[in-house]
């Protein structure tokens, strides 16, 4: 076969090579994997599975959580010799998580940045509390970030993703049967998918939107009290937060140990705040609680019209502006000066919270004098648009009656030539 000399002298150092790696292949060959691979799920983890997870990335083996010795092929591999632990209860899992992640020394080899206190927090959230009084119904490490095929956070595919954390979520808090022991709500996620923040996320791509670690925390997880959902809100409402500081609203609330922002926008389902959460209607917030002709039914009265005349002046001035830019006018010094005016309306819609028509009619008027100024424009722009049609049929006219002159004199010369 080896005929050539110059072949083999070439090629049998790298056959050596290759034999001499076969043993050290064996060696690095999981055992685990090799039975699992062939099981049906539960119990099933394939290779390809274990290598998308973020453990496994990071060095660590079936042997990091589970024991045992994953090189040997015999039954050696779970003998306690090997320290193997095999299944591991679900009372086991936070601390045996926590042994790695609350230990800050160990967790700066691979994520320096990564919190080392999730532990810690998870004891104190309502599912620590109830496991630790043997309730294992409840979420722990792995019922939300998975068991052989984690991803980090960041990843689309991680079931903690901003995108999938609702989703998660539900599993568990959307199972009525699953929750009935624990007599809350089951509705949460049926009411989250229709809210504003819902579709902040999932239709805008927002990834900042809340989703229900935001509010209700992530391994500390528990409902906010009554006397805290604003402080949770003003996460993200911070302007609005510092206008509820200084209403009457606020210790009316407190007095009546009501939730806050969640009296007028809700909770899970919170929908777009329109100007008809103003009104008498359906949609109306206001006179849920306050009574026809009261004070404060009057300021709402008067709220409720210092905003539609805004709103109303705002389409008008654009309907005029866009009529006199159809017609070629340049208008567009005020189509911008038009934004002013939105800026001045949403400033009036937050200043709500402050539940006092001075400040809000204040917003208002600054906005009526944008709008003012832009409808004069639309309306001289229109002026100068028939004034300039108005010349410009003198001149076609003029034009018109110049050549049927000429055709004239030029016939009268045609004939005095004959």
């Amino acid at each position: 076969m080896w005929r050539n000399k110059t072949i083999w002298r070439y090629a049998w150092p790298g056959l050596l090579l290759c034999l001499a790696a076969v043993p050290a292949l064996a060696q690095s060959t999981s055992t685990c994997l090799d039975c699992h691979a062939t099981l049906d799920p539960p119990l099933q983890v394939t290779e390809q599975q274990f290598a998308a997870d973020i453990h496994a990335q990071k060095g660590l083996t079936c042997a990091s959580c589970h024991g045992g010795d994953p090189k040997l092929a015999d039954m050696d591999a779970m003998s306690k010799k090997a320290g193997f632990r095999g299944k591991i209860e679900k009372k086991q899992i936070p601390e045996l998580c926590g042994k790695c992640h609350s230990d800050g020394a160990y967790m700066r080899q691979y994520n320096p940045s990564l919190r080392t206190d999730q532990l810690a927090q998870y004891k104190t959230s309502v599912h620590g509390k109830l496991l630790a009084k043997g309730d294992l119904k409840v979420a722990v490490c792995t019922d939300c970030h998975g068991l052989h095929g984690l991803r980090p956070a960041s990843d689309t595919r991680s079931q903690v993703h901003p995108l999938n954390v609702a989703k998660t979520c539900s599993r568990c808090h959307a199972d009525a049967a699953y929750m009935k022991d624990h007599h809350i709500p089951t509705d949460q996620f049926a009411k989250y998918t229709t809210s504003v923040h819902f579709d902040a996320l999932t239709v805008r791509g927002d990834l900042s939107a809340p989703t229900c670690t935001t509010c209700h925390g992530n391994h500390g997880a528990a409902p906010p009290g009554v006397d805290s959902v604003q402080n949770v809100c003003s996460n993200c409402h911070v302007f609005q937060s510092q206008l509820y500081e200084k209403s009457s609203h606020k210790a009316a609330f407190q007095r009546s140990a009501l939730p806050g922002c969640m009296v007028c926008h809700g909770k899970h389902d919170i929908s777009h705040p329109t100007d008809a959460n103003l009104g008498a209607g359906p949609k109306a917030v206001c006179m849920q609680c306050h009574k026809p002709g009261d004070v404060c039914d009057q300021a709402r009265v008067k709220i409720l019209g210092n905003l539609t005349q805004l709103d109303d002046g705002i389409r008008g001035a654009d309907q005029l502006l866009a009529a006199a830019e159809a017609s070629g006018m340049e208008v567009s010094e005020a189509r911008l000066e038009q934004d002013q005016a939105r800026d001045a309306l949403t400033k009036a819609r937050v200043s709500i919270h402050r539940f006092r028509v001075d400040p809000v009619n204040q917003d208002v008027q600054a906005g009526m004098k944008i709008v003012a100024k832009n409808l004069q424009a639309g309306k001289d722009a229109l002026r100068e648009r028939d004034y300039r049609r108005m010349g410009l049929g003198v001149a076609l006219l003029s034009i018109f009656m110049v050549l049927v002159g000429l055709r004239l004199y030029i016939g009268k010369m045609e004939q005095k030539a004959r």
